[in-house]
């Protein structure tokens, strides 16, 4: 959300006061986050806003009373965090186990998302685009069954008719488009050429917005998985983070119940009048 789009503290000056533990939180803040908070609304960007402040607050707040000092880190960039970062990191790291995933817990994520490590499927293909248009669209649907037809009797024929007559750029290369992958392609094109058999050309013309398609599917190359041996790494990295998210939003959600949190709702926070 660009800073036009989000409205002046003034424009706020009717909501409550937001405040944790007594410490309240400058709607001119609060303003100044919501232009990091993409939303449909500057009302919505600024709730969002006030949670994330309140949620730092409650950190802030907590490491404090922990008795914890700030020890700001440097990044390869040579980037050094603020003294508040570096609090918000220990009392998090105090607070939640960083314990790795085991071997087992890893084994059956692979198990029961074997889709996910798996390279995808590959098509060869070729096609010939009849061109179409409100106006000659059934004349462009009669010409690319003509050609089909032609085509079934002589497949040998499939490059010179499309350098010929195709009205998309691969007609230079006799039609060819190379490998193909899900999601490369319009949907229409790709329901009908991946239910193809190989050496195939569509008995129909596939009508997308381009127009009228001759399919040619040369090749289907099958997806192989990926042993665990080399996932391995790539799950204990998501199931670590996984459970670091989850942890962490239990923790803020228990030092939310603990709170006095005005203006502000939070997961976790005591119901107030």
């Amino acid at each position: 959300m660009s800073a036009c789009a989000v409205k002046s503290p003034d424009a706020f000056s009717g909501r409550k006061e937001i405040s944790v533990n007594g410490t309240v939180l400058p709607h001119d803040l609060i303003a100044a986050e919501a232009q990091n908070h993409a939303a449909s609304s500057p009302a919505e960007a600024f709730a969002a806003a006030a949670r994330a402040l309140a949620i730092r607050e409650l950190l802030l707040q907590e490491a404090r009373r922990l008795g914890l000092s700030p020890a700001p880190e440097t990044d390869a960039n040579g980037r050094r965090e603020t003294d508040e970062d570096a609090l918000i990191r220990a009392v998090v790291a105090q607070a939640i186990p960083q314990d790795a995933p085991d071997e087992e817990n890893c084994r059956r994520y692979y198990d029961n998302n074997r889709g996910r490590f798996r390279s995808a499927d590959l098509y060869e293909a070729a096609h010939i685009l009849i061109a179409a248009t409100p106006e000659n669209e059934a004349e462009a649907l009669e010409a690319a069954r003509a050609l089909i037809a032609a085509l079934k009797r002589d497949p040998s024929g499939f490059a010179d008719a499309a350098r010929a007559l195709s009205a998309c750029p691969s007609r230079e290369a006799g039609g060819n488009l190379g490998q193909i992958a899900r999601g490369q392609m319009v949907p229409e094109f790709e329901q009908a050429l991946f239910a193809m058999a190989s050496g195939a050309v569509s008995d129909e013309p596939v009508r997308t917005r381009y127009g009228f398609h001759i399919l040619r599917l040369d090749r289907k190359i099958e997806g192989r998985d990926l042993p665990f041996e080399l996932a391995r790494e790539r799950i204990a990295g998501y199931l670590s983070e996984s459970r670091e998210r989850q942890a962490i939003a239990g923790y803020i959600a228990h030092l939310a119940g603990l709170a006095d949190l005005r203006g502000v709702a939070l997961a976790g926070a005591r119901a107030r009048a």
